[in-house]
């Protein structure tokens, strides 16, 4: 041991006078201030597993026809919140918000037809008649005749599915709306846009951190771990090319868009149940919502600071607003909870 300790060097003996604040960190204004650790582009957007998020995946088979459309879970109590993504996105646009909605309620979020995992018959046949039926056959297949208590919610594209399904009365057992960011008004102008903002996409991505930084660097998504997330959600590989294309064929439906906004706010308005719209801007609301709002008939909250896929941007917030409206309401499993009036027991779904 002595022979190993004579070979180290001794400390300078000039330096056992000076006080400790030496060794204290450099100043604000060092020339050579400590930097982080910087990130590549590919670690910085790499795709995130949805697994830390939703609890599981899985597949509806519809009878009597090849559709099978992939769901999302999370949660095993409470009324289910199911939520329908935009055109584009999948149902792993709702994995961040899920995470914390599951603590007190059940999430189901599904890819719409031709869109994430989702196989059908007729992949370009998005009439508001079709999705509003792929809806109700899921619904039906997951819990048969005895559904629970379903807050249904519907961003975008996927908002306007939402309120036909609603003011159609197709879901027996739904206790609630939410509408995000769609307005039919602002909707129906940006139709004429809507080619054109599709066809300026980037079409082909070379890798999945391609697609995410893309997403996030267009604006369409501001939340870099969520994009990680739901973007591979959203292309699917392409063996001929080669490359990463965009899943959902959305230039090819156009046939059908007017379909999905045209009479929207009125639709929305008369669905028999609770209702909340979430805008991320001062979206102008056109006559019958201006009224709509003014007599109380549905909740309104404009949320700062976000895009316009609220879900993504800002999950934290966005799963407030959602338990929030579930406990206003008093939604619980099996509908509206009265207070002292006990509901007979029903076998989970």
């Amino acid at each position: 041991m002595e022979s190993k300790s004579s070979t180290l060097a001794p400390l300078p003996e000039d330096n056992q006078d000076q006080p400790q604040s030496d060794h204290a960190a450099p100043s604000a204004f060092s020339s050579k201030p400590i930097r982080p650790p910087t990130q590549t582009s590919s670690q910085k957007y790499s795709p995130i597993d949805w697994k830390n998020y939703f609890d599981q995946e899985d597949d509806v088979c519809i009878p009597d026809t090849n559709d099978v459309f992939h769901i999302y879970t999370a949660g095993k109590e409470g009324p289910v919140v199911f939520c329908l993504h935009g055109g584009g996105y999948s149902g792993l646009s709702f994995a961040m918000s899920a995470s914390i909605i599951k603590e007190k309620a059940r999430v189901v979020a599904m890819d719409l037809r031709g869109h994430g995992k989702s196989s059908t018959e007729n992949e370009i046949d998005m009439s508001i008649e079709t999705l509003c039926n792929d809806v109700q056959a899921v619904v039906k297949k997951m819990y048969g005749d005895a559904p629970p208590a379903i807050v249904l919610i519907g961003h975008s594209m996927g908002g306007s599915v939402a309120v036909h399904v609603a003011a159609k009365k197709m879901l027996p057992s739904l206790a609630g709306l939410v509408v995000v960011d769609v307005v039919e008004g602002t909707a129906m102008a940006s139709l004429m846009h809507m080619q054109k903002i599709l066809s300026n996409r980037v079409q082909h991505f070379p890798t999945l951190e391609k697609a995410i930084e893309w997403n996030v660097r267009s604006g369409s998504l501001r939340n870099i771990d969520s994009a990680r997330i739901s973007i591979p959600g959203t292309v699917k590989y392409d063996d001929s090319q080669q490359c990463y294309r965009h899943r959902a064929r959305l230039e090819e439906t156009e046939q059908y868009w007017r379909g999905w906004y045209e009479g929207l706010s009125e639709k929305f308005l008369s669905s028999p149940v609770p209702k909340l719209l979430l805008l991320a801007g001062t979206d102008r609301l056109d006559r019958a919502l201006t009224i709509g709002q003014m007599q109380g008939k549905f909740q309104m909250v404009v949320v700062r600071h976000t895009g316009h896929a609220i879900q993504e941007d800002v999950p934290d917030e966005f799963a407030s607003l959602i338990l929030n409206f579930i406990s206003r309401n008093r939604i619980g499993p099996y509908g509206v909870e009265i207070p002292g009036i006990r509901r007979p027991s029903q076998p989970h779904a």
